[in-house]
């Protein structure tokens, strides 16, 4: 028979890895800002242009946008082990 386990997504280790995959999506996010704004010289120009506040828009958007699809991503990964045998 066997034994009934709690899905991980609640433990603590379930916590702790949709946070590392969070993470993971801020730096991918930051890393993606870095790029972009180094290969193509508009946006440099427009960020320049738009002061501190259009910075802070851009790297917020880009960092919440990364970690909000690493953790999803992250969801869908662990809850994928658990079903395997």
């Amino acid at each position: 028979m066997r034994v009934k386990k709690s899905p991980s997504l609640i433990s603590p280790t379930g916590v702790i890895k949709l946070m590392t995959h969070a993470m993971m999506g801020a730096a991918l996010g930051l890393a993606f800002g870095l790029v972009l704004v180094l290969s193509n010289p508009a946006v440099a120009n427009l960020l320049n242009h738009g002061g501190y506040s259009a910075a802070v828009v851009f790297v917020v958007t880009l960092v919440t946008t990364f970690a909000i699809g690493a953790t999803l991503t992250g969801v869908v990964f662990i809850l994928a082990e658990d079903k395997e045998f």
